[in-house]
């Protein structure tokens, strides 16, 4: 009874899973099919991929600009735009603007799920190994034929109308180029004033009131508050630096409110105030004076005689 039986086996042990374990629900409506070559490519972005993969899941003549897919993600059009670039060099997408008929600049959207012109970046290599068949069985890959696949249709390119119709006879002018001039700098006070940086702080900080989308975080407060003091310096009032910063506000969403202050500081900057002229001194006139002889008013610095009288000046004569 006490005797241990060494042949027993041992406790079987838990099996952890390693890697990715996918759990497959097949799709019956609403799904795309996407290729492991765009799916794991090596050289597109992250973003790139999910663009390609959103464009083939529209329908035919969705629109598919940048614009519409900046609305619809949280990228910006900038980051957009340079996903774009990178499936157009790779074969995923071609864009070109024709011009209809009727004079309209359309620009033509068409979405490949082959790349084209472009080798595709082919996934990781598979495992060789297969497994050993048993004798008296064959694989039925080499007794069937595999079928050939089915070739997918290209989907009819969308077409995305320019707002502004455009005359046959007038040629569209080139995009235009970016500004070559140099940002201005922030302005920066001559002399530090602790009663103007607080008006501009307690100033920079209720702009919230006017719009609710110039909310302002700390760090932006302090760093444009400077800027502010500037203008307080070369004679603006606080309330026409409020009109200046919140006057004709855009539209569109303010995605970097401080960023927009910055600029309208830098470059809407007022001229510093001309040197006050010296001041001149008025000369007074001599006070008037009654003559002692013919008691008539004439002026001179004390009373006396007027120069009709004065017998100095008369035998002179």
């Amino acid at each position: 009874m006490d005797e241990q039986n060494p042949s027993a086996p041992p406790c079987a042990q838990p099996r952890i899973p390693r890697g990715i374990t996918h759990i497959n629900v097949r799709h019956t409506t609403r799904f795309t099919v996407i290729g492991n070559h765009l799916a794991q490519h090596r050289e597109l972005s992250g973003l790139a991929i999910g663009l390609a993969v959103h464009i083939q899941s529209l329908p035919a003549g969705a629109r598919a600009d940048i614009k519409t897919l900046a609305a619809r993600f949280p990228e910006g059009e900038t980051r957009i735009a340079a996903a774009l670039r990178e499936l157009e060099a790779h074969g995923y997408l071609a864009r070109t603007r024709e011009r209809l008929p009727s004079g309209r600049v359309v620009t033509h959207t068409v979405s490949y799920n082959q790349p084209r012109g472009v080798d595709a970046q082919k996934p990781g290599p598979r495992p060789t190994s297969r497994p050993t068949p048993t004798s008296g069985h064959t694989p039925t890959s080499r007794l069937t034929p595999q079928p050939k696949p089915v070739p997918v249709p290209v989907p009819a390119p969308a077409i995305e109308a320019d707002p502004a119709p455009v005359r046959p006879d007038v040629k569209v002018p080139p995009p235009p180029a970016a500004d070559p001039r140099p940002r201005n700098p922030l302005p920066e006070p001559h002399t530090y004033d602790s009663a103007s940086h607080r008006t501009a702080t307690t100033l920079l900080a209720s702009l919230h009131r006017d719009d609710p989308r110039l909310l302002l975080a700390e760090r932006d407060v302090s760093r444009l508050a400077p800027a502010v003091t500037a203008w307080l310096e070369r004679g603006a009032a606080p309330e026409a630096v409020r009109r200046t910063l919140t006057a004709s506000l855009p539209e569109d969403p303010l995605r970097h409110p401080a960023g927009f202050l910055a600029h309208r500081l830098a470059e809407l900057l007022p001229p510093p105030l001309p040197a006050a002229p010296a001041a001149v001194r008025a000369v007074r006139p001599l006070p008037l004076q009654n003559c002692d002889g013919c008691d008539r008013a004439f002026r001179a610095p004390e009373p006396g005689r007027c120069r009709g009288c004065r017998s100095d000046l008369l035998e002179v004569a």
